[in-house]
């Protein structure tokens, strides 16, 4: 892997079960358990048993370690343990380290995971309450003073700059609420099923940081969401049609921090995921032409139009304009802001089923799914295709 060249991960390792607990705003259990039922769920979905598994990874923001949910979930041995920093941003790399790891025959069988009660339990968007002091933190505390506390604060900053720039009001980011909240109205495991929003709707949600409101931030959920990868080859002898993972990713930019990248020579575009989509593009070989679907990190508005931008399926400016006339599907199981917010796992779920023809919003004769992490942090990105 390399910023410079192609990878040969391509090909080599799929998605074969996908597996969730309910999404909700009080599980009524630990996060270990909501871990365990996600794990199980998912192999159900592959046609596999806690016995084939010899690999999991998770993220480091995570309170049910590999070895303990190995050992709840009834996992036996394990050749390979892995967790990804950065929040949101690890959501994508779980897939790619699970693919590196069958790829090169240390593993067989591994299982990315991810679950919290992250609105009955601990709450990120409550913004820093207390950290430990650590090298990267001292970035953060040079912001806190001034009142930048929270994730939408944070991103209130590149929000502003970027209306500023391209001469935009509030509205442009109002197009990706109202599009999540459609598909989300028409998906049964939704928090927000059955309930459409208008751009009006958008207009009049309150202030949360000027210039975002309500509805440009996602939702606080609790659950769990599981994806089981193995080889390519193995994948053709399970149930399902397998989601082939076309290319894997990670990014970080120069001048990188975690949120708050204030001092970069421009605040209008996320750099880290450019590195994402440089190297998807390279591996691949597609081009923006070549996605049906588009699964876009969506913890805030504003940076959903800024990945269209950094992508090239639009122009700097234009993504506002590019999500209102429908141009490429967009979230199709409702996001992050409409089904759930699980750090972008439930839309790497979402991802596969439009591989397999199964999504409620499913896209006719989708064949290629771009799969993005979170932003604003080093971050991740995946394509998915079929196998064909």
């Amino acid at each position: 892997m390399s910023v410079r060249r192609a990878d040969s991960l391509g090909g080599r390792a799929a998605i074969v079960g996908i597996g969730a607990t309910e999404f909700s705003k009080d599980s009524g259990r630990s996060e270990l358990k909501l871990a365990v039922e996600a794990v199980r769920t998912a192999l159900d979905d592959a046609g596999l048993t806690p016995a084939d598994v010899d690999g999991l990874v998770t993220f480091t923001m995570d309170t049910s370690p590999e070895i303990t949910v190995a050992q709840a979930a009834g996992i036996g041995e394990l050749s390979f343990f892995s967790r990804i920093h950065y929040g949101g941003g690890a959501a994508c790399a779980t897939v790619q380290q699970a693919a590196l790891a069958v790829a090169s025959g240390v593993a067989d069988v591994v299982v990315c995971y991810r679950a919290f009660n992250e609105r009955s339990g601990r709450r990120f968007g409550s913004g820093v309450q207390h950290r430990e002091p650590t090298a990267e933190g001292t970035a953060l505390g040079w912001n806190l003073p001034f009142g930048l506390l929270t994730p939408a604060s944070w991103v209130a900053m590149a929000a502003q700059r970027y209306l500023h720039t391209y001469n935009l009001t509030p509205e442009a980011f109002g197009h990706v609420a109202v599009t999540d909240r459609r598909h989300a109205a028409r998906n049964p495991a939704a928090y927000f099923y059955e309930k459409p929003i208008t751009l009006a709707d958008h207009a009049a949600s309150r202030w949360i940081v000027e210039p975002l409101r309500l509805l440009d931030c996602c939702q606080e959920t609790d659950g769990g969401q599981a994806i089981v990868v193995t080889s390519a080859e193995r994948a053709r002898d399970l149930p399902r049609p397998p989601a082939v993972i076309v290319a894997a990713a990670q990014g970080a930019g120069r001048a990188q921090e975690q949120m708050t990248s204030f001092y970069r020579d421009g605040l209008t575009g996320l750099p880290e995921m450019d590195v994402v989509a440089r190297q998807l593009w390279r591996t691949s070989g597609l081009t923006p032409s070549d996605i049906d679907v588009g699964i876009l990190y969506d913890h805030f508005t504003p940076f959903v139009l800024m990945q269209l931008e950094e992508f090239g399926f639009c122009g700097p400016g234009e993504a506002a304009d590019f999500v209102a006339d429908d141009a490429l599907p967009l979230n199709t199981h409702g996001g992050q802001l409409g089904e759930a917010y699980l750090h972008g796992m439930n839309g790497i779920a979402e991802a596969v089923r439009q591989v397999r023809g199964t999504s409620v919003n499913q896209i006719s004769g989708a064949a290629r799914t771009l799969v993005t992490a979170g932003t604003g942090v080093p971050t991740s990105g995946l394509i998915l295709g079929t196998d064909d």
